[in-house]
């Protein structure tokens, strides 16, 4: 298995790049948000990947971090959600707010996903949730997560890109509660960079 790549960006496509590591190119998958990451030719970069092997294709996708690339996993072993799909739903929201909505039942944030519709986003929550802590969510982090869904939506039609938006919503602090509170503070915190 190929687990670690470190190389040198040789050539960017639309959805992946090849990575020049110890001279041999590796065409590497990821989601749009970590391909703007990577997207400079020249730069080296440490990905973790996983190798998907189907009957007559094997295809590496690549992620920034350990725990995504672990999620993507996970994503991939619900019956009918495919790498693409998977790479689509990380896409959607910083990890952490994918995972707390996913245990909080959030549909919104799946059916955002081209290809996923609301059948998918149920039997996904069905088999995450409880490995996900979805019993044990309180109402208080249901609410900061739909107001988050709230915040995320709004700096999208303010104009901010998917990326500047959920990297916004990261930096809120959680102490923050009610959808105007915390558009308040991303906005502050889109002010400052």
């Amino acid at each position: 298995m190929i687990s670690l790549l470190e190389g040198t960006i040789e050539f960017n496509g639309e959805r992946f790049a090849v990575i020049n590591a110890g001279g041999v190119g590796y065409k590497v998958f990821f989601a749009p948000e970590t391909m703007r990451s990577v997207a400079k030719i020249g730069e080296r970069h440490k990905v973790w990947t996983h190798l998907h092997v189907r009957e007559n294709d094997m295809e590496l996708y690549g992620f920034l971090s350990y725990a995504e690339m672990q999620f993507f996993e996970v994503l991939i072993g619900v019956s009918g959600v495919g790498p693409k799909s998977a790479l689509g739903i990380l896409g959607v929201a910083p990890l952490d707010m994918l995972k707390r909505a996913i245990a909080a039942g959030e549909m919104n944030y799946l059916t955002k996903v081209s290809g996923i519709g609301k059948r998918m986003a149920e039997k996904i929550i069905v088999e995450l949730r409880d490995k996900l802590g979805g019993a044990q969510m309180s109402e208080g982090v249901r609410a900061e997560l739909t107001a988050d869904t709230d915040v995320l939506d709004a700096l999208i039609s303010m104009g901010y890109s998917q990326r500047e938006a959920r990297e916004a919503v990261s930096r809120v602090p959680a102490g923050i509660s009610g959808t105007k509170e915390r558009l308040s503070e991303a906005l502050k915190g889109l002010g400052k960079r």
